[in-house]
């Protein structure tokens, strides 16, 4: 298989649950949008039942930005 297939295969992955310290299990998580930056966003993963968070994930923008002041 192709090595550039491989990569973007999984450039949106997404978590559907991950382990809440918390809770002490593995929980459903919730993404919320932490900050909007020039060149990524910023996103944290809360669990569904406390509300702790439990990760963070960061996509960077391909294109260029312009910020217009």
């Amino acid at each position: 298989m192709n090595e550039t297939f491989k990569q973007s295969s999984f450039e949106e992955l997404e978590a559907a649950s991950l382990f809440c310290r918390n809770c002490k299990q593995a929980v459903p998580v919730r993404k919320k949008l932490l900050i909007i930056l020039p060149d990524a966003d910023k996103y944290d993963y809360l669990c569904m039942y406390c509300g702790t968070s439990v990760g963070s994930k960061t996509i960077s923008h391909k294109k260029n930005v312009q910020l217009i002041i």
